[in-house]
């Protein structure tokens, strides 16, 4: 796998498609895949588009967690004025941010860092940049340190269940403005599951400035070698639909066997964690509709092994604290130093 991130125009092609260039809906192939006029699938991708209930096509890169195999999660004091807002939206190795309410700190922020000595020059930087207040003007921030190397559950998009399980119960689904029918749900799960998304290899090509078997032969390389997943579309909240309530999880696990071997197929659950932080031992990223919705599931598992939970710590984050979150840009900060760094031994 290193070896095709020291490759120059695989570096191009990785930041075109990682940033969706390249990628588009092939309504063709839906239209024909759900036996509706391609002029009635083409409302209904506009309308999850444009009411951001899924996000634009992207290439996921999977090598982000072995480029940066540290996740640390760090409670803020931080000023809520416009120069803090545009470093957290800029910065590339911000994944997250939210507003909270825990003690002392209003902000919790994810990074990906490749270590712990890594993320502590990055973070005196910032003081010496300007780009957050000095010690002295603020409550020290608290990080947690979690390996992306013991990553359970990966699966960004198992909410949509929770979403379909809405509609049979409800009749309808309404988010950010935009009422789902069924239709809108098969479209939904098609572009989440990557059905339904495809390469635009001619315009890859022209803007390269390679073949277009050299495009297509080089991202099934890459997708072979676990580099990056097939094209597909996330939410744009990532973790969680833009209707449901982010549960933050750290758990003290009596039975992790049986309950790790459960949320594999729990789409309340989309990312996981084997962690070791005093006496948790899993942490988990929750989709839930309310918190009675998480009390109820936390008492399914309570129910289904009894004394399966010790201390719990939860941070309930919606929608409307979210700050910021985009992992592309995460890993497009990964590449562009990769194709800056092979420019200075050129040069």
């Amino acid at each position: 796998m290193a070896e095709l991130l020291e490759d120059r125009v695989n570096l191009l092609l990785l930041r075109d498609i990682c940033s969706g260039n390249g990628l588009e809906v092939n309504l063709t192939y839906l239209s024909k895949r759900l036996k509706r006029h391609r002029n009635t699938i083409r409302e209904r991708v506009r309308g999850l588009l444009s009411h951001k209930v899924v996000d634009r096509p992207v290439v996921p890169f999977l090598a982000l967690f072995r480029e940066c195999p540290l996740l640390v999660v760090v409670y803020a004091d931080l000023p809520e004025d416009e120069k803090v807002s545009k470093w957290i939206a800029e910065d590339r190795k911000i994944f997250g941010a939210y507003r909270v309410r825990e003690g002392e700190y209003n902000m919790m922020l994810f990074e990906f860092q490749k270590d712990v000595w890594s993320y502590h020059v990055w973070r005196d930087s910032l003081v010496s940049e300007g780009k957050i207040p000095e010690r002295g003007e603020r409550t020290p921030s608290n990080a947690l340190y979690f390996s992306n190397k013991l990553i359970e559950k990966y699966q960004p998009s198992t909410a949509i269940d929770l979403i379909e399980e809405q509609f049979v119960k409800g009749g309808e689904v309404e988010i950010n403005g935009y009422v789902l029918d069924e239709l809108a749900l098969k479209v939904l799960r098609h572009l989440l599951n990557g059905n339904g998304v495809k390469v635009n290899e001619n315009f890859l090509s022209k803007r390269i400035g390679v073949h277009r078997s050299t495009i297509r032969r080089r991202i099934l390389k890459m997708q072979e070698e676990g580099l990056i997943h097939r094209p597909l579309c996330r939410f744009p909240l990532f973790f969680t639909p833009s209707n449901f309530l982010l549960v933050f999880s750290m758990l003290e696990v009596r039975k992790p066997r049986q309950f790790l071997s459960d949320i594999a197929n729990d789409p309340h659950v989309s990312l996981a964690y084997k962690i070791s932080e005093g006496k948790y031992n899993a942490l988990l990223f929750e989709s839930h509709l309310s918190i009675e919705d998480y009390l109820r599931w936390e008492r399914t598992y309570e129910d289904k092994y009894p004394g399966c939970f010790g201390s719990i710590k939860n941070n309930y984050l919606s929608p409307r604290m979210t700050i910021s979150i985009d992992q592309q840009k995460v890993s497009l900060g990964i590449i562009e130093e990769r194709l800056r760094h092979m420019e200075r031994k050129r040069n």
